[in-house]
Order: structure tokens, then C-alpha cells, then sequence
């Protein structure tokens, strides 16, 4: 009997991590969910056990290398090897850029994109063993147009793009696939906190005329860790309205 898969969820307490943890779940998934903090990680665990979701839930800071190296430890000996990483924790520090201090530039940069880079390496090689992987990183619209008063989080999550298709090549002879989602402005808690006239000058701005749903992430992310994408490497996903077409 074939093992159920393992996919490890970095940033896991947010709307698009928490609706990640919940559709991999429905898919029959061994889901894994990670934050800093253990206080929201507890309260995600069990606002999703309500909802008839069991996951499980590990500490560990994406930032910090040895940090990773102990969640990764930890998970593999209690749960088992990582088959699927998604690479989604990420922050924001916004400011115009002669605003913006070395201190929101390296904490955005080390979380958005060293943190990437930790997360993956702790796993790839245990993929290259096995024979399989797969691995998404949620990059942004705002990685692909740029946006004001974003320099460091657009610098990060278009840093994203080259490491995907990079890596993609490194280890596609090994059954890996490597790919990114880069979504639009989705209607999570943070973005529905945003002042309301703000929320309709966004709005008008896309398309389709609506903000994005946190489950059109999920079903993304479920494609393109299906048996069905396994064409499918170095490749992103835009899901933003129309916003942005290139």
C-alpha cells in the first residue's frame, strides 16, 4: 500500500495558508503546517479541526536556517519524509523606498526569500534520493509588475521567478517539478482590513471586477502537485484577474 504524501505548508496561520492546510487535507494529503509562532499555529489547528480538518502543526522560523533544519528534523522523524513543499510564508514592510529602512529590507528579504532557500535545501536533497518532489512558491503579482512603495517585497517575490526556473533544471531528471503561483489581490483578512475606498480603487483595477478567492490559490496548488502537472516545471501561475498579462 503506497504511503500517503507529506506536504509541508511554510506560513500556514494566514488566509491563503490556512485554505492551503485545508484543501490538501480534503485531497487526502499528510498536511503539515508551519508558523513562528506557536499561539497561531495552535489556533489554526484548531479553528481547522472544527471545520473536520486534522493537520499537523510544527514551529520553526523560515528565516533562521538552523531553525528549519530542527522543523525539518522533527517532521521527518515523527511524520515522514517531505514530499511536497510550499514555500508561502511571507511579509510585508511597505514603505517608499526613501522611506525604507535596512531593517524592513532585510527582514522582508530574509523571510520572503532566504527563506525559500531554507526551507528547500533542508528537503532537496531527500528528493533527489527518493525520486520525486514537488515544490511551489507563492510569488505575487506585485514580484511581476512592481509596486510603489513595495521595493523589497516585489524585489523578493520576483527573486522567486529566477530561483524556480533555476532549480526547475537542476532537478527535473530527479521527478521534481519547481513552480510558482503568483496571485493577485486576494480577499483575505488583511486585504478586507484595507479601508473601503481604498478596497474599490484596487477592485477597479482588475479586470474580472472582483478580488480573488483564497480557494482559486488552493486549487492551483492541487493541480500543480497532481500527477497531472508532472509536464509542468520552471512554469508560474498567475492568478490575478487580468491584472497583469505577460
Amino acid at each position: 500500500m503506497e504511503r500517503k504524501k507529506v506536504a509541508l505548508i511554510t506560513g500556514s496561520t494566514g488566509g491563503i495558508g490556512t485554505a492551503l492546510c485545508k484543501r490538501l487535507n480534503q485531497e487526502g494529503y499528510i498536511v503539515v503546517g508551519n508558523s513562528r509562532c506557536n499561539d497561531k499555529a495552535l489556533a489554526t489547528k484548531n479553528a481547522l479541526k472544527l471545520q473536520g480538518c486534522n493537520i499537523h502543526m510544527v514551529q520553526g522560523d523560515v528565516s533562521d536556517f538552523e531553525s528549519v533544519a530542527r522543523m525539518i528534523k522533527s517532521i521527518e522523524r515523527d511524520i515522514g519524509p517531505i514530499d511536497i513543499l510550499i514555500n508561502n510564508a511571507g511579509i510585508t514592510r511597505d514603505a517608499r523606498f526613501t522611506k525604507m529602512n535596512k531593517e524592513d529590507w532585510d527582514e522582508v528579504m530574509n523571510i520572503n526569500l532566504t527563506g525559500v532557500f531554507n526551507c528547500t535545501r533542508q528537503v532537496i536533497d531527500s528528493m533527489i534520493e527518493r525520486g520525486y518532489g514537488r515544490i511551489i512558491n507563492i510569488s505575487s503579482v506585485n514580484g511581476q509588475k512592481g509596486q510603489f512603495g513595495q521595493t523589497n517585497y516585489s524585489a523578493a517575490k520576483a527573486g522567486l521567478h529566477g530561483f524556480t526556473k533555476s532549480l526547475a533544471l537542476e532537478v527535473a531528471k530527479h521527478g521534481i517539478t519547481v513552480n510558482t503561483i503568483s496571485p493577485g489581490y486576494i480577499g483575505t483578512e488583511m486585504v478586507m482590513a484595507v479601508p473601503e475606498k481604498l478596497r474599490e480603487q484596487i477592485v477597479a483595477q482588475i479586470p474580472v471586477g472582483r478580488l480573488g478567492h483564497i480557494e482559486e490559490v488552493a486549487e492551483a496548488v492541487v493541480y500543480l502537485i497532481s500527477d497531472q502537472s508532472s509536464f509542468m516545471t520552471g512554469s508560474n501561475l498567475s492568478i490575478n484577474g487580468g491584472q497583469h498579462m505577460y
